[in-house]
């Protein structure tokens, strides 16, 4: 093992167990840091030979590799971070971060949302779907637990990594409440109010008849594991491509059309804040920039200049 393998392992260690890191963050952290190694030959150098010059090789790689800027500031975070922890364990006199000045401008993009008629068309394939399909069957019980995954979606604005990670304990079937722990293991509650929804997550709880232990996901497969980000991520194109809708539609999709639709309705934006779970206001502003079918209308009927009329 190189030295600064060895780092590395060090540094991971002090984020699991000192500083109680999330798994998702420290998945990130290995990912990235074993790109960092794997580049230029950087694992066979000394970590105090790892300067500078090399950092600004390596960010200028990450642009040719024509990640998004959004990716590249989290590379470099994670970087930055275990620079830090070298520094401050005195494996290192200095952290080279402190040499160079680095500034990513990330586009200012609208997020991407459905409208209803997308939505209605979706929903309304899949639940003609699984009126076709025989009750005995274990796609009839794959079709319900799409169905509950992309209502919840929808009607809650939960990331797909919260989706995925939903515990049988989150769901209060008295209450109709789920549980949500979000980034930074931020907790936040969400009702589920829609009885469609509700009558959805009882037959589903009835069909996968889960066994005792409460810890257990609540979304599984066939071989009883729980369902990845990623098969989400497969399913939510299945259907989209079956239900005949052009657009590609992702799962984050819902929660920006979550977040922009009660917006739209008038609901406080820092009350979206909360749904989302959005440690700052600033996060959520992004969907005040109302999509401009929305702004005519507003603009149509608000505007005070309608009300002025001229004597002639």
């Amino acid at each position: 093992m190189s030295k600064i393998q060895q780092s590395i392992d060090e540094f991971i260690f002090h984020c699991e167990y000192e500083k109680n890191l999330s798994l998702k963050t420290l998945k990130a952290y290995k990912i990235d840091l074993k790109q960092f190694l794997s580049h230029e030959n950087i694992e066979n150098l000394s970590i105090q030979e790892v300067d500078k010059n090399i950092l600004k090789f390596y960010i200028k790689h990450l642009f040719e590799c024509s990640f998004k800027e959004k990716t590249i500031k989290r590379k470099l975070a994670t970087l930055k971070a275990f620079f830090n922890y070298l520094e401050f364990d005195e494996q290192i006199v200095v952290n080279p971060f402190r040499k160079i000045r680095v500034s990513i401008k990330e586009p200012k993009r609208l997020p991407q949302t459905l409208n209803m008629r997308e939505i209605k068309k979706l929903l309304v394939y899949i639940y003609k779907a699984k009126n076709t399909i025989d009750i005995g069957k274990y796609s009839y019980k794959a079709i319900v637990r799409d169905i509950l995954i992309l209502e919840l979606l929808f009607a809650t604005g939960m990331r797909v990594s919260e989706i995925s990670n939903l515990k049988l304990l989150d769901i209060d079937m008295k209450s109709y409440i789920i549980k949500v722990i979000g980034k930074g293991d931020k907790e936040r509650s969400i009702h589920i109010c829609d009885s469609e929804i509700k009558t959805i997550l009882k037959e589903y709880l009835k069909l996968f008849n889960h066994s005792e232990d409460k810890k257990e996901f609540l979304f599984i497969n066939r071989l009883g594991q729980h369902i990845s980000e990623q098969s989400i991520r497969f399913m939510v194109k299945k259907y989209q491509k079956k239900a005949g809708l052009e657009k590609h539609i992702t799962p984050h999709m819902f929660r920006h059309t979550f977040a922009t639709m009660l917006l739209e309705e008038g609901v406080d934006i820092r009350y979206i804040q909360h749904l989302l779970g959005h440690a700052s206001i600033a996060t959520t502003q992004i969907y005040t920039q109302v999509n401009l079918k929305h702004q005519k209308k507003i603009i149509a009927n608000k505007h005070p200049r309608r009300n002025l009329q001229f004597l002639e």
